[in-house]
């Protein structure tokens, strides 16, 4: 697995999904808990944020904080045998050093497979997990939904800086007013949605993060 190399072979396929679902319910999607540890200290963004180049950073110092020394993204929809293997020979997910640059995480996920100019991870992936091999922090996009989720900070002020620094970020109760629109098409969440999202998501009642 080479520092810029788009995509990873079958055994880093195996490895980097493993410590995926270490992390996550693979099967999961919001509204429901995608994390399997708890994640009231999540914060949200706009899901076409975390595969951008310039977003890299924000992932490195959240390995960092947990002695990662790698980052690594999968890709779980469009699915592996289905999809992209079958049509393009390669396996969804990518594995980088914490000290690979903007420009190395960019051809990993922009990489186009010959032929193709449209089917880069950047623009087909629909559920992506980003995680390390401590199984300490993770980020989980939907396209769907239009939105990321971020937990495991160590704590409440390296929360704040890490927001401050890498943001926009927002709370549960904010990430339903300012992106869910976007997901129902200009109307708020359902109540349903809306309340198990909060139960999942959202600090523990009377809590501050």
């Amino acid at each position: 697995m080479s520092e810029t190399s788009s995509t990873v072979d079958r055994n880093g396929y195996i490895l980097v999904r493993s410590h995926a679902a270490a992390v996550f319910h693979l099967d999961a999607r919001f509204p429901n808990q995608v994390f399997k540890q708890d994640a009231r200290d999540a914060l949200f963004c706009e899901f076409d944020a975390i595969l951008a180049p310039d977003f890299w950073p924000t992932f490195c110092e959240m390995a960092r904080w947990h002695g990662d020394q790698r980052v690594e993204l999968l890709v779980l929809e469009p699915d592996c045998d289905d999809y992209y293997y079958r049509k393009y020979r390669i396996h969804p997910a990518v594995s980088l050093s914490v000290e690979a640059g903007v420009d190395d995480y960019w051809a990993a996920i922009g990489y186009e497979p010959p032929g193709d100019t449209y089917a880069s991870m950047a623009i087909t992936a629909n559920v992506v997990a980003v995680t390390g091999a401590s199984g300490g922090w993770g980020c989980w996009g939907e396209r769907e939904s239009e939105v990321a989720v971020f937990s495991g900070f160590p704590n409440s002020s390296t929360r704040s800086e890490w927001r401050a620094r890498f943001g926009p970020f927002l709370e549960v109760s904010d990430a339903l007013d300012s992106y869910f629109p976007w997901t129902f098409k200009g109307r708020a969440a359902p109540d349903g949605y809306a309340a198990t999202l909060t139960t999942n998501y959202g600090p523990v009642t009377g809590q501050s993060l």
